[in-house]
């Protein structure tokens, strides 16, 4: 027994470790190819020239990302926490529970891909809404929902049924109780599976290409119009081949801080929330 509590630790401890080098070993990595065209400027400032990525830089695309993002965590986490409420204290049928289970996990398994092809002859071609920048983080919102609704349902799953039981036995309604106690006691998880999700949209190319992103464009300011993304401007500068390739790695390194930031934030307020 304790010969395999140790392989267990070994395995463990090991996969940790092997993990934790891939991801410092990439950002190094990336940070090195891409140090030459990280500035001020190139944060700063649209990208100018003839050809992407000749000069200027990418702040439009980081506008443009943090909209997309925010838009989409908008009208993608709203639906996925109240699923994961009806779920956990309405839905009385077992069947119906599991008819939305499947059906959540269905989404969850749908290519980005699809999603986005879907959104463009749905959205943007049969409503007429055009690429802009609904279209493109309705897509991205579909795409997070399953992600975002699981980890609610998690949450709520595991509040201390006292507390629930407490409330009714003191005649307080379920829609109070839900209010004033399950969703403060989850809070720290409900925030930062959104945020969670909304890093997990940002990296997303395949749903911006079809419905959303362009390549040149100014700062965000309408979403009935179309904006630069980060993933978006990553894809045409690798497209350009070896003339754009510094700014790529700058791109995708900013990509991947801005990605890093969301996560640590998403976990540091988690942590705070149940102290």
């Amino acid at each position: 027994m304790k010969i395999r509590n140790m392989l267990v630790k070994i395995w463990a401890y090991g996969g940790m470790l092997i993990t934790a080098s891939l991801v410092l070993f990439l950002f190094i990595y990336v940070f090195y190819k891409g140090s030459g065209t990280i500035s001020w400027e190139f944060l700063s400032q649209p990208p100018k020239g003839a050809v992407l990525g000749e000069e200027g830089g990418i702040w439009p695309a980081i506008a443009g990302s943090l909209c997309f993002t925010g838009t989409a965590v908008a009208l993608g986490g709203i639906p996925a926490v109240a699923c994961a409420l009806y779920l956990n204290f309405y839905c009385r049928s077992s069947h119906l529970n599991r008819i939305i289970q499947e059906a959540i996990q269905c989404i969850s398994g749908i290519p980005s891909i699809v999603l986005g092809l879907f959104a463009y002859s749905f959205l943007v071609k049969g409503l007429g809404w055009g690429r802009c920048i609904l279209s493109a983080s309705t897509a991205l919102a579909i795409m997070i929902l399953p992600f975002i609704e699981v980890r609610a349902e998690k949450a709520f799953r595991e509040i201390d049924k006292n507390l629930i039981l407490s409330s009714y036995a003191l005649g307080c309604p379920r829609f109070y109780t839900i209010w004033n106690i399950v969703l403060p006691a989850c809070r720290g998880e409900l925030v930062s599976g959104m945020i969670l999700g909304g890093c997990y949209a940002m990296g997303a190319t395949a749903p911006l290409i079809f419905t959303g992103a362009v390549a040149y464009s100014g700062l965000p300011t309408d979403l009935r119009k179309p904006a630069m993304a980060l993933p978006m401007h990553l894809y045409l500068l690798v497209a350009q081949g070896e003339t754009s390739m510094d700014m790529a790695y700058g791109t995708a390194f900013v990509m991947m801080a801005l990605i890093l930031a969301g996560s640590l934030a998403a976990t540091i307020y988690a942590r705070r929330s149940q102290d």
